[in-house]
């Protein structure tokens, strides 16, 4: 609350006179105070301390963290969304867990090593080359001492050569990599009937004994979601374009630093003839289709009208219009089709041309070269953007100053009416719904939802319009009588009852299924239901109908020739289904001996990740960690 007045009243001499005795005191009274973070103890760890130094420093790069990617709709109450108070904590107990162990082991790290590192770093390069300024300057925009960079650094060599020492006897086997390259390349085929509930709708509407008991057993399903009403006052750019003049020299300046933005790339305008060609196409059906094309290509250089060849002979969708394609810039293209077009002059035919959709033979119409625009023929351009970018800065300043200005507490539609601003309310809306009249993301909705009732954001852009916010009602979830949401459960319960339906006949039909497996076709066609097949497919692989869901792939590649059958149905949103196993493919020890290595890295990088996580879980099990007082930071 102090904070927030002194802000807002941050000019006022009231203010000044305030800090002045605020700082008096701590002189006197806490004198020792902006060094004693170094002694407070925050906790042990196996007996080494963390101090409370290293414990606000850890929480405040974790809330900068958490600030760079909420900056348009931060708020404070996401801290404690996070839980960041105890993340740091938990971060700098297993820093100091590593520390430990790796002390244990003799490992270290050299200042040397840490050069190297930051010298290899992608975003500190320049045309692949370290560059000291892009260094300083990335760290400064994140609000980093160099210091504190390179001892993060540090400790991820540190927990690098940990991880490479405890993992570096946990290698992965042949058996393992085979194991891995099965479990990706396994193919099966099944066949399945699937049940669809709509089919198995009830003849009558539920009862209302059925309605009241399916509600009871499902009213999470019901939950009315926690609701807001907000006032706001926007802040238009628009609005102060007619404050706006843009000065002649910063047309100027615009026009030459953005030279490149007012260029007509060259064009071409190309006709052409297709001859398509599948790739899977074979040695001889690629010299037949290449030979018609050579013979098309010779009647076309001997004078034969080229939009009359196309109309004949094109199999592409521009033949019936003569093979015209129209004006086209580079990358509109194919790269074999446009590196023929753009070498051609005007008039000129290519030779035969292939792609991926077989053979062309191209014509150039004509040819517009690349053109800069004078400054005149973009002017209008440029001073409407200098205008919507001054317009925009003064938006912001004029929605900076009304927040200064904002009194603690204030009634933000009374506010806007004294300062002559319009200010709008929306009704209650959902954290799902999109703030009615504005619109906005998700971030932006959770970020107002973590104010209090009375709260007032800060100043959020949302779709090039500045908004201050400020929470008027809020409406906790509740569960909702049935009376209320009656219309929404009556369709539910039918749907319920029929999937329930569909289900009793899709284990019927498994149980006389797996009785007489051999039965399986009688045994559909005596009851009118279509059996399905699929292709062969992985684990990773979807199933047209069916999905790529775990629990399915599970279900299914547990069985065999002697196992065809789960012992179960499998209910999703697209049905009941009854599956049977039909073929496995043979595993592909060619294939295997040639990934082999590729697959032994992949199965240990994963044996790895479990294992340094079921270590560092271990360590942090068996540590002795005493926590000395509350987290809190004020």
């Amino acid at each position: 609350m102090v904070l927030s007045i002194m802000r807002r009243h941050a000019k006022s001499w009231l203010i000044k006179v305030l800090i002045a005795i605020i700082a008096i005191v701590f002189i006197f009274y806490f004198g020792y105070s902006f060094t004693s973070d170094r002694t407070v103890k925050i906790a042990y760890v196996n007996d080494e301390l963390i101090t409370g130094m290293e414990y606000q420093k850890a929480y405040r790069d974790l809330r900068d963290a958490l600030y760079r990617q909420y900056r348009d709709v931060w708020s404070d109450r996401l801290v404690k969304m996070f839980d960041l108070e105890n993340q740091a904590l938990e971060n700098l107990i297993l820093e100091r867990l590593i520390g430990m162990e790796a002390r244990s082991l003799g490992l270290d790290v050299t200042d040397d090593e840490v050069q190297r590192a930051i010298v290899r770093y992608p975003a500190f390069q320049v045309n692949g080359r370290f560059d000291i300024g892009r260094y300083r300057a990335l760290l400064a925009q994140n609000r980093m001492e160099p210091e504190d960079f390179e001892a993060g650094i540090a400790r991820e060599l540190l927990a690098d050569k940990l991880r490479q020492f405890v993992l570096g006897f946990v290698p992965a086997t042949d058996a393992e990599a085979r194991d891995y390259f099965k479990y990706m390349n396994e193919k099966i085929r099944i066949s399945y009937v699937k049940f669809n509930p709509e089919d198995h709708t009830p003849p009558v509407d539920p009862a209302e004994s059925e309605i009241e008991a399916y509600f009871l057993d499902n009213k999470e399903n019901y939950r009315v979601p926690e609701k807001i009403r907000l006032a706001y006052i926007p802040v238009d750019p628009e609005d102060m374009l007619s404050q706006v003049e843009v000065p002649e020299q910063a047309v100027v300046h615009y026009f030459e630093y953005h030279r490149d933005t007012f260029v007509e790339p060259e064009q071409v305008k190309a006709s052409h003839i297709l001859f398509k060609l599948p790739a899977s196409a074979g040695d001889d059906q690629d010299r037949r289709v290449r030979e018609k094309a050579e013979s098309v290509l010779k009647l076309a250089r001997d004078g034969e009208d080229f939009a009359g060849l196309a109309v004949e002979y094109s199999e592409g969708p521009s033949g019936p219009d003569g093979g015209d394609l129209g004006y086209f810039t580079r990358g509109q293209m194919v790269e074999a089709f446009e590196e023929a077009a753009f070498a051609l002059e005007q008039g000129e035919i290519s030779d035969v041309v292939r792609t991926q959709f077989g053979y062309h033979i191209i014509k150039v119409e004509d040819i517009n070269p690349r053109r800069e625009k004078p400054l005149d023929e973009v002017r209008e351009e440029i001073e409407s953007i200098l205008a919507e970018a001054a317009a925009m800065e003064f938006a912001r300043e004029k929605g900076l100053s009304l927040m200064d200005q904002m009194p603690y507490h204030a009634d933000l539609a009374e506010y806007a009416a004294q300062h002559g601003l319009a200010s709008f309310e929306t009704p209650l809306f959902a954290g799902n719904e999109p703030i009615p009249g504005v619109g906005g993301t998700g971030d932006l909705r959770q970020s107002l939802f973590s104010l209090e009732t009375g709260d007032v954001s800060e100043l959020l852009e949302v779709d090039g319009k500045y908004y201050i916010f400020q929470v008027k009602e809020k409406e906790s979830s509740r569960l909702p009588s049935l009376q209320e949401v009656i219309d929404e459960v009556k369709p539910d319960v039918v749907m319920h009852l029929a999937a329930g339906r569909a289900r009793e006949a899709a284990e019927d039909f498994l149980k006389e299924a797996s009785a007489n497996g051999g039965a399986w076709s009688g045994l559909a066609a005596g009851k009118g239901i279509e059996i399905l097949e699929t292709p062969f497919f992985t684990r990773v692989d979807p199933v047209e109908g069916i999905g790529r869901q775990p629990e399915f792939k599970d279900m299914v590649f547990a069985l065999n020739e002697d196992n065809p059958f789960p012992p179960d149905v499998y209910e999703s949103s697209e049905g009941v289904f009854v599956f049977r196993w039909e073929e496995r493919s043979d595993f592909d020890q060619e294939a295997f001996e040639k990934e082999k290595e590729l697959y032994r890295f992949q199965a240990m990088s994963v044996k790895h990740q479990a294992a340094f996580e079921g270590w560092l879980e271990s360590l942090r099990r068996k540590a002795e960690v005493r926590v000395l007082r509350p987290l809190g930071r004020n």
